[in-house]
């Protein structure tokens, strides 16, 4: 005499594929390529591609430039120093040219 009914060989089969199935999906979620939330590290271009912003000095390497745009922070007025592709520019508002430029060629 045999438990259960003619449906218990179909059942079987059916929750390892649901479970097979699933895992799947997971894995394609987990492993998908794309949207990351981690932000791409920025890329240099052209020193006019920076906005509003304009540049006011041109300094030789990185270093140099963080020691004028320290010195302009100094002054209060509002500055950055970008990796362009023509090499470090420090950048300041439209507004803060006048001053930076003045205060530089202290």
């Amino acid at each position: 005499m045999a438990i259960g009914n003619s449906f218990s060989y179909i059942f079987g089969p059916i929750v390892a594929l649901i479970g097979i199935g699933s895992m799947i999906m997971v894995l394609r979620w987990a492993y998908a390529r794309g949207g990351s939330v981690v932000a791409a590290p920025a890329k240099p271009g052209p020193s006019d591609s920076y906005g509003l912003m304009v540049c006011v000095s041109s300094p030789p390497n990185y270093a140099e430039g963080e020691m004028v745009r320290r010195k302009l922070e100094d002054c209060g007025i509002r500055a950055n120093l970008a990796q362009t592709t023509e090499g470090p520019r420090v950048m300041v508002w439209p507004a803060d040219e006048n001053k930076a430029i003045a205060t530089l060629l202290r």
